[in-house]
């Protein structure tokens, strides 16, 4: 399947890539660039739940590998401190939910951008206010946290509020929410820069397709000024 090698090589280019490839350095950014640098990596990097709201019960999983590409507001500056000359940051991640008992769900995920040294973690915890039914739509709250790494001069995380709901239709269930993203950014070693701390506004519609073994879930996310779209490959029972 064309799609399913698709996101396996680019999964595979997201662990696999020297970390000198692409080093992100800020110290040659001004205080404005580096704000807006922070901007940028705030919608690529905070947590993109690629699932939808239903719970997945005590016995249930979901587990898959993704890929998102966002496309970034401020590319120049990206260029000037990744030396990447790209307009969509890709970020292909390694992904996997589990259900837990009273309507509880916890996540985790684990990427980077392939050609720099940017890595992010991240987890979630969602509780299903609705766990849905044959004629009742499923509602859930989540919190969620990323984190990067491999970047020296950067300290970033991002933590997240949403709220979203799903109504499943035979094999097909698609989902919405919205939500908050506050992110912190602090350069490390770079006197010349100033801690920045933000709050962008997030919305995001998405589907989820089970065959059986296979599940497919497509999703789009606006995250403040940048628009994200993700496409994940895995298993969910």
């Amino acid at each position: 399947m064309k799609v399913e090698r698709v996101l396996v090589v680019a999964s595979i280019l997201a662990f696999s890539l020297p970390v000198s490839a692409g080093d992100l350095t800020i110290g040659a950014l001004g205080q404005n660039d580096f704000r807006l640098l922070s901007d940028d990596l705030g919608a690529a990097l905070s947590y993109k739940p690629l699932t939808p709201a239903e719970p997945l019960g005590i016995t249930g999983f979901d587990m898959g590998i993704a890929a998102t590409g966002t496309r970034l507001k401020n590319s120049a500056v990206f260029l000037q401190a990744s030396g990447e000359d790209v307009s969509t940051a890709p970020v292909p991640s390694l992904r996997f939910n589990k259900g837990l008992p009273l309507g509880i769900d916890v996540g985790a995920m684990m990427g980077g951008v392939p050609g720099t040294d940017i890595r992010v973690w991240g987890a979630e915890l969602r509780y299903a206010i609705i766990r849905g039914g044959a004629a009742v739509p499923a509602v859930g709250i989540r919190g969620s946290y990323t984190k990067l790494a491999g970047v020296d001069q950067l300290d970033f995380n991002t933590r997240g509020l949403d709220v979203s709901i799903s109504k499943g239709f035979l094999f097909f269930t698609p989902y919405a929410g919205v939500g908050r993203v506050w992110s912190t950014s602090t350069p490390k070693d770079v006197p010349a820069l100033s801690k920045e701390s933000f709050s962008q506004n997030k919305v995001f519609v998405g589907a989820n397709l089970n065959f059986g073994l296979t599940n497919l879930a497509f999703e789009g996310d606006r995250t403040g000024e940048a628009t994200s779209y993700g496409l994940k490959l895995g298993f969910r029972f």
